[in-house]
């Protein structure tokens, strides 16, 4: 391969486009659906869990996901550590291996900040430090090597674009492992103290999202414009689709509805973006809303769990459409890989074992992470803390000046 300038450029702009999702983007969306009291831990918890993760991503991270070598498809087998051994002139396909060893820190530390969603407001800094090293080593990256890194997932055939096993339903489902162990916040309720914020946070996802599903074809080429334009319109499908279903249950559409059903139908087409036409792009969308929307108001209610921001509900359940959609519409006129609708049954039954193993995977070894914590550490702060607030109580600082 020969180093391509034109898509060097592509991927570091899309790099930092993913980096703003985290950074400030997370941050935002987060800290403004909290309450006031905790909108700077809230924030805090997915600032601090993009940094270590980042660390641990040059650390050891990347040469464990990507490694030339592989241990029966489950974990890479680097030949080094601490990304020695590639130099500036190293190339993975046409850009060089710095630029997309970054590009795929932002995914990992994306990731670990998506989860923070389920437990703002209850768990103890110390505790969320911990379980995020351990989640980012044992769950993130052995993942991310099935799916991406050569491991068992990709050799069987499964397709997933833009981090549908890795980042969606693996931050969805370890979310909720998180979330039972922790149990419910002593005030369940969660209005929004400033939705502003949220706005804000949402409309750089938005921004970023094109990076993280556009530069995930790797070069500045028609791929990468079909993802963003699939992209994009599965997020407003999914926006408009959530606002109907407002008006039709409450009689007015709301504006945290309508980011929330955009964030969904970005979650969907993750997988998908670089497989499907405008058309699958479209039933991606809708299909989103329709399932994350009776995820947050009918699933969680009944099932009783605290998953405080709706991470499972909208990460985690949009996140099988996706990857279950991407085996029934991948169009073989965009990436070469027909799907049901195609005649290719088999790729919705790899996509169906993709599925089962993300949940399994990262809901077991989060749970029991989480589980090992609670019962050495504690992880969660106590009742006094809680009340009064995490901003004041874990940091002595606050969000607003009176």
């Amino acid at each position: 391969m020969v180093l391509s300038t034109g898509n060097t450029a592509w991927m570091l702009i899309a790099t930092i486009m993913v980096l703003l999702m985290s950074v400030p983007g997370i941050a935002f969306f987060y800290g403004g659906l909290s309450k006031r009291k905790n909108v700077l831990n809230s924030m805090f918890l997915s600032l601090i869990a993009f940094a270590i993760v980042s660390i641990l991503w040059v650390m050891y991270g990347y040469q464990f996901a990507f490694a030339d070598l592989s241990f029966a498809g489950l974990i890479g087998i680097p030949k080094t550590l601490f990304m020695e051994g590639i130099g500036v002139g190293s190339l993975t396909g046409t850009i060089p291996t710095f630029v997309f060893a970054g590009f795929q820190l932002t995914f990992a530390g994306l990731t670990a900040a998506v989860v923070s969603g389920a437990i703002v407001g209850r768990m103890k800094t110390k505790a969320w430090v911990i379980f995020i090293i351990l989640w980012a080593t044992f769950v993130y990256i052995p993942i991310c090597h099935w799916i991406w890194g050569g491991g068992w997932l990709m050799n069987i055939g499964a397709i997933d674009f833009a981090g549908g096993v890795a980042v969606e339903v693996n931050s969805g489902f370890s979310a909720l492992a998180l979330a039972l162990i922790l149990g419910k916040r002593k005030d369940t309720s969660l209005l929004p103290h400033n939705l502003g914020y949220s706005i804000l946070g949402a409309g750089f996802l938005w921004f970023g999202w094109m990076g993280f599903n556009g530069g995930s074809a790797l070069a500045a080429n028609g791929l990468a414009g079909s993802a963003i334009l699939v992209s994009n319109t599965a997020a407003a499908v999914a926006m408009i689709v959530w606002l109907l279903l407002d008006v039709l249950n409450d009689g007015k559409p709301t504006v945290l509805g309508a980011i929330t059903g955009a964030v969904a139908g970005l979650v969907a087409v993750t997988p998908a973006a670089g497989f499907v036409s405008l058309s699958g792009g479209i039933i991606i969308g809708l299909g989103a809303s329709l399932i994350s929307y009776y995820a947050v108001f009918y699933i969680k209610s009944k099932f009783g769990y605290d998953d405080a921001l709706d991470v499972f509900g909208v990460h985690g359940l949009s996140g099988v459409w996706g990857l279950i959609a991407t085996g029934l519409f991948a169009a073989p006129s965009i990436n070469g890989v027909a799907g049901l609708f195609y005649g290719n049954p088999e790729q919705l039954i790899i996509q169906l074992i993709a599925v089962v193993a993300a949940i399994s995977y990262s809901f077991t070894v989060s749970y029991f992470i989480g589980k090992v914590l609670d019962i050495l550490i504690g992880l969660r702060v106590d009742d006094k803390e809680e009340i009064m607030g995490l901003d004041s109580a874990l940091h002595e600082e606050s969000g607003y000046r009176i």
